[in-house]
């Protein structure tokens, strides 16, 4: 296993502890309402239309708030992740709930050789996810070999302009961080996440890489996709920015100043030739 994916394990298997009992990811009004749905996901719904008896997997799921989510809203759901830690949470919730869910342990590289090829009409991948990914191609393979013919992927993202924007300069927009995909890695080290909790991190290096929004249409693209939606929004719903952003009633984060200046996530659907 190689250095990067034992780093970030640890720290995701760390987070999702703290993560399960956040007020950010807000498990007990799952438990207490059967109708409620994640931000992330309700931020979608228009979007998403009706996915009612779709057989769907949401890769890179974490502790299974949009899988959950997406179950509610009808779809078949299998949740697939590599921390062990965060699909000990997503089971527990769901089972909490009263939802019978499937939930795998695996690198999302190796999710077709865990999962029946061919065999989903939804592949769906939520926000902070693709960053994690050292090849965006290697990424869009597995996507395609999971699609039935005309199954669709849907992904909300983090922005890569937003991503190569230095965070901690607080008195400017500076890009100062990769755009393109590089081979090495973005080495972080910190010990908190990005959720309020009282607790930190020992786990605390990672590393991550970015994806330009070219590089990632010419890979599903190169693997029989057909891009069918594109849109780029002016907010996310994460405090990604520290000090130049404000939470607003929907729960997600806005730009203080001219968010005209700065895309921070995009919305993209793609469907299997």
């Amino acid at each position: 296993m190689s250095d990067y994916i034992l780093l970030n394990k640890a720290n995701w298997d760390q987070r999702a502890v703290l993560h399960a009992t956040s007020r950010g990811y807000d498990a007990a009004a799952f438990v207490a309402d059967p109708q409620h749905l994640s931000e992330v996901v309700r931020f979608d719904l228009p979007r998403l239309g009706d996915i009612s008896g779709l057989r769907g997997v949401h890769l890179q799921c974490h502790i299974g708030t949009d899988t959950l989510s997406l179950s509610r809203l009808g779809a078949q759901m299998c949740g697939l992740d590599f921390s062990p830690q965060s699909i000990a949470e997503a089971r527990s919730l769901a089972e909490r709930c009263g939802t019978p869910l499937e939930w795998l342990e695996s690198d999302v590289y190796d999710a077709d050789q865990v999962l029946e090829p061919g065999a989903f009409d939804l592949v769906y991948t939520g926000i902070g996810a693709l960053c994690w990914l050292p090849s965006i191609e290697r990424w869009a393979r597995v996507v395609a070999s999971l699609l039935k013919p005309g199954g669709r992927l849907f992904i909300r993202e983090g922005h890569p302009m937003m991503w190569a924007i230095d965070e901690e300069r607080e008195d400017t927009l500076h890009v100062d961080l990769p755009y393109f995909e590089r081979a090495e890695p973005l080495v972080w080290e910190c010990d908190t996440t990005y959720v309020e909790s009282p607790d930190t991190l020992t786990a605390t290096v990672t590393h991550i890489w970015n994806h330009g929004l070219g590089e990632i249409i010419t890979a599903l693209l190169s693997h029989g996709m057909e891009i069918t939606a594109l849109e780029e929004h002016q907010s996310l719903p994460w405090n990604a920015l520290p000090g130049r952003m404000s939470q607003h009633a929907d729960g997600e984060w806005r730009l203080d100043e001219a968010p005209w200046r700065l895309p921070l996530s995009y919305t993209l659907q793609a469907i299997k030739r």
